[in-house]
């Protein structure tokens, strides 16, 4: 498997031309491959598991402190949802810390990723006071959510990457717009290591991502083809596209866990009970993070961004 070949085989028939098909062909696949066990959702044991603890760890700060301030009711916002983990793990949570009544939208341009959305979040959108919905949509047109009226915004992973440029900054100021809270986005990084996004590269057995056109191809290994747009963000055009709307703060996610963590698939046991190494991996992270010269290279990059009369309160 390479990313770049010199042949290749003419793609089979069957040829997933747009990114909401290629995730309902991974199915239940996808799920298990970013969001790992789905009995132990704050394991966080999936393929960006560090990114994934670095995420949550902003949204357990938001929640505590709405639920300090003395708030009862939580409106959450997902937009690209996928299969719904991160849904579930707010609503457990806002139920732990006393929030009476929650409002959360979940919706997704793949029908296989909101029936999945649904399954997964089960009792936890039946909770008391929780009043939860999956569904589908597009994040290119216009949100129906009240300007300002959602406490926890989120657009995380690859939602982005898969729009055309021109998009991006509509959806942006659509975002910004819902959020009176926090958004949080994530998009996968231009100097990032290898993704086909809907599994493991390991899967393919061949793939090409052409920057010069925005445009992800991938043979797997079971003869299946896919293609879709794919557009890597640099640090800068991200913190440009939100910097109109809101006030916010950018840091790379994962530029050396995901290359020097051992692999329990691979390495001995005892190569991973090493927890100074790990502390020294965190250190790294935190101080690089935020660095130009490498903030570009991290595995993917997060946005925090608040309304400006929220922050200058």
């Amino acid at each position: 498997m390479s990313a770049v070949a010199l042949t290749r085989t003419a793609p089979p028939p069957e040829c997933i031309d747009e990114a909401a098909r290629a995730y309902d062909l991974a199915g239940e696949a996808y799920l298990n491959y970013a969001d790992g066990d789905p009995h132990r959702i704050y394991d966080f044991d999936g393929r960006y598991a560090y990114g994934d603890r670095r995420i949550w760890a902003v949204i357990e700060r938001t929640l505590v402190a709405l639920a300090e301030s003395g708030q009862k009711t939580l409106t959450v916002l997902d937009a690209g949802c996928g299969p719904g983990t991160w849904m579930r793990r707010i609503l457990l949570r806002a139920h732990l810390l006393g929030f009476t009544r929650v409002v959360a939208r979940g919706f997704d341009i793949s029908p296989e990723q909101i029936v999945l959305a649904q399954k997964v979040a089960g009792r936890a959108a039946a909770l008391p006071g929780a009043a939860c919905e999956f569904e589908l949509g597009d994040i290119t047109q216009p949100l129906p959510e009240q300007s300002g009226s959602v406490d926890l915004c989120l657009c995380l992973y690859g939602v982005l990457n898969h729009l055309p440029v021109e998009r991006h900054a509509g959806v942006a100021a659509e975002l910004a717009r819902v959020t009176g809270g926090h958004l949080i986005v994530t998009t996968r990084a231009i100097g990032s290591t290898p993704t086909i996004y809907v599994d493991g590269v390991e899967s393919a057995e061949w793939f090409r991502q052409d920057n010069a056109i925005d445009r992800l191809e991938v043979d797997l290994r079971d003869g299946r083809h896919f293609e879709f747009s794919s557009h890597l963000f640099a640090a800068a055009e991200l913190d440009q596209l939100f910097a109109p709307h809101l006030d916010s703060m950018l840091v790379g996610l994962d530029l050396f866990h995901g290359r020097f963590a051992p692999d329990p698939r691979w390495n001995p046991d005892r190569v991973g009970e090493d927890v100074d190494f790990y502390r020294d991996l965190d250190r790294l992270e935190r101080q690089y993070g935020g660095d130009p010269h490498f903030i570009d290279h991290a595995t993917h990059l997060m946005l925090i961004g608040r309304p400006r009369q929220i922050c200058e309160k």
